[in-house]
């Protein structure tokens, strides 16, 4: 009797829906749109208060302005620009694609509504991105797919096209954040290279050995002298984070080394990490 009812309910429900005239419906599909894009714009305003610097008035940095402003980090906003990005090309390949002008007035493409649906895809050329994210769309039955859906996309074609993997024992590559959120506070951090596998790397880093897909290395095709300088610094740095006496200031020295874009020590980082290491060793 009760499921009676309900379906009484249901039915009523839908036979008082009211129609909507042309201009409402044009109305109705333009705020949609304007819902939609709003991951899109607010990528778009970051990326001018970021190029422009528009935040220098009152904060030294972006990061700063983020945080007090957004009240999100520096690496959200870099998610909505690497966004905004991904959504403008899908948009403009859909446009050569399909002859229209202008997506905001067709109701017919499936396009992104939020940061996290594309985030998986922010580093893939734009066809690639587009061929992605219209497989799948094809996997949620023709409606907007989740992030985690166009991930597992991204992953089997890299399974399936079986890029090989030419990393090498020693080298040093760099680490390459992305969508991996265990990667976080790494991006751009140079690590060694201890083990390869299928389709994916262990890495020695500043603060310890990580496992990272190949599809967030990048080789710094150093040389093999300077693999070598940077394998001796990474020992010696290794060496330090397994001392019980290494105190809070030098470990920020540590990291900035983790993090050097050459491979090689200044005269004054050199002076500084032997006189860590030999405090270290008095200590003990």
């Amino acid at each position: 009797m009760l499921q009676e009812m309900q379906r009484a309910d249901i039915a009523v429900e839908l036979d008082n829906f009211d129609e909507l005239s042309q201009q409402e419906e044009r109305d109705r599909l333009y705020l949609e749109r304007r819902v939609e894009r709003a991951f899109y714009e607010a990528g778009k305003a970051l990326m001018q208060l970021r190029d422009r610097r528009l935040y220098r008035s009152t904060h030294k940095t972006f990061e700063d302005y983020c945080r007090v402003r957004f009240g999100h980090s520096r690496q959200k906003s870099n998610y909505l620009i690497a966004a905004a990005d991904v959504y403008e090309n899908l948009t403009t390949i859909c446009c050569q694609n399909s002859g229209i002008e202008d997506l905001t007035t067709n109701g017919t493409q499936i396009l992104p509504t939020s940061e996290g649906q594309v985030r998986p895809i922010t580093s893939l050329k734009p066809q690639e991105q587009w061929e992605v994210w219209q497989a799948a769309v094809q996997e949620a039955g023709g409606k907007i797919p989740t992030g985690r859906v166009v991930k597992d996309v991204v992953q089997r074609i890299m399974e399936r096209t079986q890029v090989p993997n030419t990393y090498q024992i020693g080298e040093v590559c760099q680490i390459i954040v992305k969508d991996n959120p265990e990667l976080r506070g790494k991006g751009g951090c140079w690590a060694i290279v201890s083990a390869v596998n299928d389709f994916s790397c262990t890495l020695r880093m500043w603060n310890g050995e990580y496992t990272v897909r190949i599809d967030h290395l990048k080789s710094l095709n150093y040389s093999d002298s300077e693999c070598h300088d940077m394998q001796s610094l990474s020992a010696r740095i290794n060496k330090l984070r397994d001392s019980d006496n290494l105190e809070a200031a030098a470990d920020a020295v540590l990291r900035h080394l983790g993090e050097l874009k050459r491979p090689y020590l200044t005269e004054f980082e050199e002076k500084m990490l032997r006189f860590i290491e030999l405090e270290c060793t008095t200590s003990s």
